[in-house]
């Protein structure tokens, strides 16, 4: 089968697949109010997911983040975990999760194939931490964190979204603590999303601020890799963690797009900003669907935007920021 490919010539071959939409924390950037289901979601199931992957590991996809809301919370999770590492296409397999399972099941979750993994913490301040997620659960998250390391991940990265006015003097505390620790702290820019003007103006801190800010203290920007996300990765010799800047206001943030995305329910996402989603569970239910659905994941891709258009305001159906962590 041919690799998946829109107009612009962007390949496409990493996939983040999310697994449920619900979540126990109660970000101030992504569901400040706790989240609140819709009726009874019927999200994937174990057979539907190994189509999906079945499909898009046949279109050249080898890398796939399974995403959520928090995608630990599934009783499944590692059952499918074992479905995408039991498909030979797929080289990568990662999860984001806020961390708040991984002290108990780090090792679990690597014996049954997951590879890398990215924990969310915005901040290394207990009561901040708090105050940002809701959740009073910092010490658990680190030693999530140590537990990832010694089950031996091949790459444990941190996640937090730059918010002004509160994690932002947070930079010299995570630097002390990348100084002699093997992980990837990568900052998040915050992003107007459904959350609204207000929060933005209030918290956006730009990324090229802290990117300047690294070069001149000697760090080196580093050269991709194809299975790479949307990161600038920046590393110095006298470090062993290095530093990623996600930054979507950035010139050409789109150029080098290569990932999709698929919720929960089985519908496939262009971009994080899509208003709506392609319906693809029709073609999740046999195996004899193949054919069809890498069809329908081609035809889809012709239609695929040059870039987010976020400069301009359209935010898009996604209320939340960790998401586009890669």
């Amino acid at each position: 089968m041919s690799q998946l490919q829109d107009s612009f010539g962007r390949k496409f071959h990493y996939l983040r697949m999310s697994v449920t939409d619900v979540c126990n924390f109660k970000c101030s950037y992504c569901l400040p109010d706790g989240y609140h289901p819709d009726g009874k979601p019927q999200f994937l199931s174990l057979n539907e997911i190994e189509n999906l992957v079945s499909a898009f590991g046949q279109v050249g996809t080898q890398k796939i983040r399974i995403t959520g809301g928090e995608p630990t919370l599934r009783k499944d999770f590692t059952d499918i975990i074992r479905v995408v590492a039991d498909n030979p296409h797929i080289k990568n397999i990662a999860t984001t999760t806020n961390g708040y399972r991984l002290e108990k099941h780090a090792q679990e979750w690597f014996d049954a194939g997951l590879r890398r993994i990215n924990v969310s913490v915005d901040s290394l301040d207990p009561k901040m931490f708090y105050q940002i997620t809701g959740e009073n659960k910092f010490d658990e998250v680190m030693r999530g964190i140590d537990a990832a390391l010694t089950a031996g991940f091949e790459r444990v990265k941190i996640n937090a979204v730059l918010l002004k006015g509160l994690n932002d003097k947070d930079l010299p505390r995570f630097l002390q603590w990348i100084k002699n620790t093997p992980i990837d702290l990568r900052f998040i820019e915050l992003m107007e999303t459904g959350l609204g003007r207000e929060y933005f103006e209030a918290h956006h801190l730009a990324g090229a601020d802290i990117k300047a800010q690294l070069l001149a203290d000697g760090w080196h920007l580093d050269t991709p890799s194809a299975d790479d996300g949307p990161a600038q990765n920046f590393s110095r010799s006298d470090y062993k963690g290095r530093i990623g800047l996600i930054m979507p206001y950035a010139n050409n943030f789109c150029a080098t797009c290569n990932r999709l995305r698929v919720s929960a329910k089985g519908k496939l996402h262009l971009c994080l900003f899509t208003e709506s989603g392609v319906d693809l569970r029709d073609l999740l239910q046999h195996s004899s669907q193949q054919a069809e659905l890498i069809e329908r994941l081609h035809g889809q891709l012709a239609q695929k935007k040059e870039t987010h258009y976020l400069h301009q305001g359209i935010t898009g159906v996604t209320q939340h920021l960790a998401s586009i962590g890669g």
